[in-house]
This record gives structure tokens, C-alpha cells and sequence, in this order.
């Protein structure tokens, strides 16, 4: 029998790589979630890192060797954006592979053990994801979808609506839409409010760096 795959998850927020590791867990016989960072580069040996890109960098601006950090494994993107300029700009940058999320946990494994065997993972080649609730997101309890809780995020970095359309990969339109139901949901109503509101409940990046729970 094979060994596990070897997988970092990286994002800036705690409770997305928790929750990605949890949905991975039951599969600890073929993925081996090895390292959880939270605004570092991978440290360990890994053989795939999971690029979640809530509230990220996207495409082009992903600094692959940074996060490699001179490891030999293969970076792949986890998104919910998956415009193919996005998708062609990340591996332009290195990128090995690009997941889609909402797609069910089996399939998140077998794409990440097809990267692991050199294969090119793209959103054109896997089926349509079902839905967005996957994993864990900052201000899901509160009702936030994904797409709302990385609005909020963004805004909590301090970016406009303009700089948060290039980074989301959304239109202004959109973006607008997404704030303003974000606002209705939390009882907020004006961009500072919202501003504190996020700080409250955990929209500022962790950056704080521990050990898998498999290392």
C-alpha cells in the first residue's frame, strides 16, 4: 500500500485550514495533512501544498516560492474564483494544479493525489461543484456565505471596493451586492461599522503557524 499524500494547508485564517483539515480528515489513509500555516511559507517536506485562496493574493500575484519555501512539492490553488485568465495567470506563477471548491471531500482527495502524480488539475476538467459550504469560513455561524465572508475580509484589510474587485476576481456590481447583504446579515450599516464588526469576530489574518495533526 502506498503512503498518504503529504499536504499543507495554507491560508491566513485559522478556522479555513481547521476546517479543510476536518473535511480531510476521515480520508487520513490517502492525504496527510502534515502542516496547518497560517501566514507562513511551508516549512516541512511536503508533497502537495492546498493554497486556500480566501481572502488571498490570487492568480498572478501568488508568490510560489515563497510559499514553497525551496521544497520540492506542488503548489495547487483552492478556490472558489475560477475565471480561466485566474486560472492561466496562477500557472503561469508556478502553480501545479487549480480545485474549484464546493466539490465533494472524495473528489478534493482524488485530485490532489492526481497533482501528486504529476497530472494537470483544472477547473475545465472537473464537474461542476455542487455547492459553496465547504469547510469552515469566518462569520459562517452568522449566516455569512463564503463569497460574503471574503468581501468582509478584504474590507477588513483595508481595501476598496475597487481593490476588492481585482483581488475577488468580482465586479464592482457584485461586490456591491455581496456588501450590502453582509451589512443586512451582521446589523451593520456603514463600511467602519462593518470594519469593527469584522475585527470582533476574527476577520484579521492569524498569522500564526502550528504543527498539523498529523505531523
Amino acid at each position: 500500500m502506498s503512503s498518504p499524500v503529504r499536504i499543507a494547508i495554507v491560508n491566513d485564517y485559522e478556522i479555513v485550514v481547521a476546517g479543510i483539515a476536518a473535511v480531510l480528515e476521515p480520508f487520513s489513509d490517502r492525504v496527510s495533512v502534515v502542516e496547518l500555516d497560517s501566514g507562513m511559507p511551508v516549512v516541512g517536506d511536503v508533497d502537495v501544498v492546498l493554497y486556500d485562496s480566501f481572502g488571498q493574493v490570487q492568480g498572478g500575484d501568488v508568490d510560489v516560492a515563497r510559499l514553497m519555501a525551496g521544497g520540492s512539492g506542488r503548489l495547487v490553488i483552492f478556490s472558489w474564483n475560477t475565471e480561466p485568465e485566474l486560472v492561466e495567470a496562477s500557472l503561469a506563477a508556478g502553480a501545479s494544479g487549480y480545485i474549484p471548491k464546493g466539490i465533494p471531500a472524495k473528489e478534493l482527495v482524488d485530485l490532489i493525489e492526481a497533482v501528486h502524480r504529476g497530472e494537470k488539475v483544472l477547473p475545465s476538467t472537473v464537474p461542476t461543484p455542487e455547492n459553496d459550504d465547504f469547510g469552515r469560513w469566518p462569520g459562517r455561524e452568522h449566516g455569512l456565505s463564503p463569497r460574503e465572508a471574503e468581501v468582509l475580509a478584504l474590507i477588513c484589510q483595508g481595501l476598496s471596493n475597487q481593490e476588492i474587485t481585482e483581488r475577488a476576481f468580482l465586479g464592482l456590481n457584485t461586490v456591491k451586492t455581496y456588501i450590502r447583504s453582509l451589512y443586512r446579515k451582521i446589523g451593520v450599516d456603514s463600511r467602519t461599522r462593518a470594519l469593527l464588526w469584522g475585527i470582533d469576530h476574527g476577520f484579521r489574518p492569524d498569522h500564526v503557524r502550528r504543527p498539523g495533526p498529523h505531523a
